[in-house]
């Protein structure tokens, strides 16, 4: 009829992670109880697709009583990439005119640096994440953007790298 909390105490027995509630004592005879027990799960990354609980009734009373519980276990991970341009705006002179075969930076434009940054978001953590990012660095047969550097942060590692400072500037 009313609802009461349950005392529940954690515990381990023989390896294994023991929830340990009493439900009542003494208990009158053909009682009927419900329980909703909400539990907080870590390290589910490696455990597939899903987890089971077993769960076990006893009872000084009678004999006890075993069942399983199957919980599909779904990963969610919100990710979240932000980009940013150092300077944000950048203009050419129309006069200007790149001079060719110069080693100086400056004679080839001006340097712009982009950054990005890959956000989880959670609530999951997340594992072989693959971020592709295609550069334009021709247009109309002329370059566009020319590439110099390519750098990563936080364990990332980079594969089918460009042709980065081709001219060697």
């Amino acid at each position: 009829q009313g609802q009461e909390k349950l005392n529940c105490n954690p515990k381990k027995e023989n390896g294994s992670h023991v929830v340990l509630c009493e439900l009542g004592n003494p208990m009158k005879a053909g009682a009927q109880i419900t329980v909703d027990m909400e539990l907080s799960v870590s390290g589910l990354e490696a455990m597939g697709d899903a987890i089971t609980f077993h769960l076990q009734l006893r009872s000084k009373n009678s004999p006890s009583s075993n069942a399983s519980v199957t919980v599909p276990v779904e990963a969610e991970a919100v990710m979240e990439l932000r980009g940013n341009s150092l300077p944000a705006t950048t203009v050419l002179p129309t006069s200007w005119q790149r001079v060719e075969g110069s080693r100086r930076l400056e004679d080839h434009g001006i340097k712009v640096e982009h950054v990005y940054q890959l956000h989880n978001r959670g609530p999951s953590t997340v594992s072989g994440v693959s971020l592709r990012l295609a550069v334009p660095s021709r247009l109309g047969g002329r370059i566009l953007l020319y590439l110099l550097e390519l750098s990563t942060e936080g364990g990332m590692s980079c594969t089918n790298l460009p042709d980065l400072n081709p001219e060697e500037v």
